[in-house]
């Protein structure tokens, strides 16, 4: 009965999350808003719910988060330039993508950095993938948790994003179970936001 308990309140959980996220993504007008809101209410949950792990130091976190984060940017780039050679798709879906949702204000590149990447690893990498290793294996829990993480991107209709999410999770998830350091798979995140957004955007 207990086992039956646990299962829905799990159920109910992701329900709840992914009707926040369709909803976010649903008004490309008040996004960041809600997104941010979104990340917020993640990051509490996982705070209050779930056990955060950090057992690096901080050389080491910053140098391994700026190597992962590097190292993610380069595969979905590299995937990017792949299916670019085939279609046009890809091209056109980075563009539509951007033009609702991307950021274009200094505030939004703050938001990206603070509140979003953070609550992203905090949720998915922190508080579900260690959670479903109560019902499964550490390797299919990361594996798991990134399927779950790249379905978060499916209601933008971004299928580059969603390929990337799965990418960065099993990445992100492999390196957490690994390193056992929530900053360093922030960091690795925020590496790669500031490549993919900043530095070298697959548009450019």
């Amino acid at each position: 009965m207990n086992i039956m308990a646990s299962h829905l309140r799990w159920t109910v959980l992701l329900v709840i999350v992914y009707l926040l996220l369709f909803l976010t993504f649903s008004f490309e007008v008040i996004f960041w808003y809600m997104y941010t809101f979104t990340m917020l209410l993640f990051m509490a949950l996982s705070f209050v719910l779930g056990k955060m792990e950090d057992e690096v130091q901080t050389w080491e976190y910053l140098i391994f988060g700026i190597g992962y984060g590097t190292l993610t940017y380069g595969l979905i780039a590299t995937a990017y330039r792949f299916f670019s050679i085939f279609t046009d798709q890809a091209a056109v879906s980075v563009e539509r993508f951007l033009s609702d949702y991307g950021p274009t204000t200094v505030w939004h590149y703050l938001l990206l950095m603070l509140i979003i990447a953070p609550g992203e690893e905090l949720f998915w990498r922190g508080f579900i993938q260690q959670k479903l290793k109560r019902y499964m294996s550490p390797f299919f829990a990361v594996l798991v948790a990134s399927l779950l993480f790249g379905l978060s991107m499916a209601f933008s209709g971004f299928w580059l994003g969603v390929l990337a999410a799965v990418t960065s999770g099993l990445l992100w998830g492999l390196l957490y179970e690994w390193k056992k350091s929530m900053p360093l798979i922030i960091i690795a995140h925020i590496t790669m936001t500031i490549l993919l957004f900043l530095v070298l955007p697959l548009n450019s």
